[in-house]
């Protein structure tokens, strides 16, 4: 009898495997008193775990082949520099000797504490970087309690075609897996927008996610299939069925394959609007994936890695090299940089202390308010920008902008930063253009006043979502709520896309949603005419707009922003796509 298990598909492919049940065995750390005359043995013992963690780190590292993604390497440089670190590798020292605790007791009480740093963070994607602590942690946990080595870190070739079921897995998970050959993932957690799945995305690795209490039904070494599509899962299927899976996944991975003949084509509906599209970008390795694709330049390249994992806010000197060998890179195609999104809980004067924490930070001081309350680090950034520009097409954009006030300090203070420049005789693109991002609902409803001070606005549908409908997107308890789809985020994108219009200035979309091929048609329904995306996205989104006719959508395609019925939204949705209104 076949069970089906339904979840939310979040990398598109079709897998059939044996299961594989991760587990991941938390150590069960308690307190216990150390004596003083055993403090110094407990220190070397603590010490010991941290040399062969990195001992394993590295040996994992130099098992990964030369043309691997460059996310796995750096995601095991990024453990190295933790390890190091002495947050990690000198506080729980000085915890043994103050609290004569034992090593896992020290290690547990450090860990909770940066991790709560972590989830003070507003940023959905910085936040989701506590779980490099925990991999960090847990790995020292194990080493001290003698338990084996995890499975997925074994490069014996284990998990080669095999099915991942588990409650929930790190980025830093999905990149082992991934170069040990698993065939797909199924998660109990997770949502759509969280960071393994956008990097299950990335990779090509079929995944489903929110798959509730998956490993209850589930038995190791059976038999699975799934549709990272439409999200389900099927176990104890028939030969039939089995067969069918197998000739859609031939078919799949056949249309993926035939996709590298749009890298060179022109983006133009059959009906001849030309669509820019565009690639984000967030560390300097993206660059060559970005031009390989055929990307038209980078219409969002976050800049929030130069600040993370250090203790004081990148020099000029630094960022100039990192944007200049990006614009460098992209071959004088533009590239849209982001001033930094951090959030409230970052250190960037060294006068703010830890205890100074938000209430609730996503509402709190981050992104250009960050900017605007320490201007000197603003405006380094800002000088670093407009030097790059000497050397490429860049444009800057500003995040979270919620009022003309911050638009216009933000611009004063680029004013300053070119009036010094000129001073100093340094190069810079004196007609840089401006942007703001439109991802609060204040920013959407009140677009027209944006619009007329900038040169251009980006929609960023991650957060726009997130706060119209007040749902945190990476929280598993709500963040089924999380709908591109809703009449409320329709409205707001539409309000964006009529703006332009009106003062005749460009809209892009860098959220998730510009990638997603199931809202491609109704963006380009609404007028959205420049999309950003993450690369792996790019070849897919461009062949529908290829081969769609926009005078062939249903007449009533722009009805589904009025539609409060999620069902009735979907089955309009799914006839928008139907094959029938792509120009054969």
């Amino acid at each position: 009898m076949t069970l089906e298990l339904q979840g939310i598909g979040v990398s598109r492919g079709i897998a059939i495997g044996k299961a594989h049940i991760l587990f991941h065995n938390q150590p069960d750390v308690r307190e216990y008193l150390i004596p003083a005359f055993a403090i110094e043995e407990e220190i070397e013992r603590f010490l010991d775990a941290l040399t062969e963690a990195k001992k394993q780190l590295k040996a994992i590292r130099n098992q990964i082949p030369a043309n691997a993604p460059t996310d796995v390497s750096a995601f095991i440089d990024t453990h190295l520099l933790m390890l190091n670190d002495s947050s990690l590798s000198k506080v729980p020292v000085d915890m043994i000797r103050s609290r004569h605790c034992n090593a896992e007791w020290a290690l547990q009480l450090q860990r909770d504490a940066l991790i709560n740093v972590f989830n003070e963070m507003d940023d959905p994607y910085l936040r989701t970087r506590r779980d490099d602590v925990d991999h960090v942690v847990n790995r020292i946990h194990r080493i001290l309690s003698d338990q084996d080595v995890a499975d997925h870190e074994i490069p014996d070739g284990r998990l080669k075609g095999h099915i991942i079921i588990a409650e929930d897995l790190t980025p830093a998970d999905t990149l082992l897996m991934q170069h040990q050959g698993i065939a797909a993932f199924v998660t109990e957690h997770g949502g759509a927008t969280s960071h393994t799945t956008i990097l299950a995305r990335s990779l090509g690795i079929p995944a489903i996610v929110g798959v509730g209490s998956v490993r209850r039904y589930i038995q190791d070494n059976e038999l699975l299939i799934v549709d990272g599509e439409n999200g389900m899962l099927l176990a104890g299927t028939d030969e039939i069925t089995e067969a069918e899976y197998r000739i859609r996944r031939i078919t799949f991975d056949k249309h993926i394959a035939s996709l590298s003949k749009y890298k060179s084509q022109p983006t133009k509906t059959r009906n001849g609007k030309t669509i820019t599209l565009l690639a984000n970008a967030e560390l300097p390795e993206d660059i060559s994936a970005i031009s390989n694709i055929g990307a038209q330049g980078i219409g969002l390249y976050r800049t929030e890695f130069l600040y993370m994992n250090r203790s004081a806010p990148p020099e000029e000197e630094e960022q100039l090299a990192a944007y200049r060998d990006v614009v460098e890179g992209m071959n004088n195609q533009p590239v849209t940089i982001r001033t930094f999104d951090l959030g409230a809980d970052k250190t960037v004067d060294g006068g703010r202390t830890s205890s100074q924490t938000a209430t609730n930070p996503a509402l709190g001081l981050r992104a250009i308010r960050l900017c605007l309350k320490f201007p000197a680090m603003f405006r380094t950034q800002l000088r670093a920008i407009l030097r790059a520009s000497a050397f490429g097409k860049i444009k800057i954009m500003f995040p979270m902008i919620s009022s003309t006030q911050e638009l216009v300090q933000a611009k004063h203070l680029l004013e300053l930063c070119k009036q010094e420049l000129d001073n100093e005789e340094l190069e810079y693109d004196r007609h840089i253009q401006i942007g703001a991002m439109i991802e609060i609902p204040a920013s959407a409803v009140c677009a027209e006043m944006f619009a007329k001070q900038v040169d251009f606005l980006s929609i960023g549908t991650n957060d726009l979502i997130q706060y119209t409908l007040a749902i945190d997107r990476i929280d598993d308890n709500v963040n089924y709520l999380y709908d591109p789809l809703h009449p409320a985020v329709l409205k707001l994108i539409n309000m964006t896309l009529e703006a332009g219009k009106k003062y005749n200035i460009p809209v892009s979309m860098c959220g998730e949603m510009a990638g997603d091929p199931r809202y491609t048609r109704l963006l380009l329904a609404m007028g959205l005419e420049y999309f950003s995306m993450h690369p792996n996205a790019l070849l897919v989104v461009k062949q529908i707009i290829n081969e769609t006719d926009l005078t062939l959508l249903p007449s009533n395609t722009l009805q589904i922003m009025d539609m409060t019925d999620t069902s009735d939204a979907q089955i309009l949705l799914e006839q928008i796509n139907s094959n029938k209104f792509i120009a054969s």
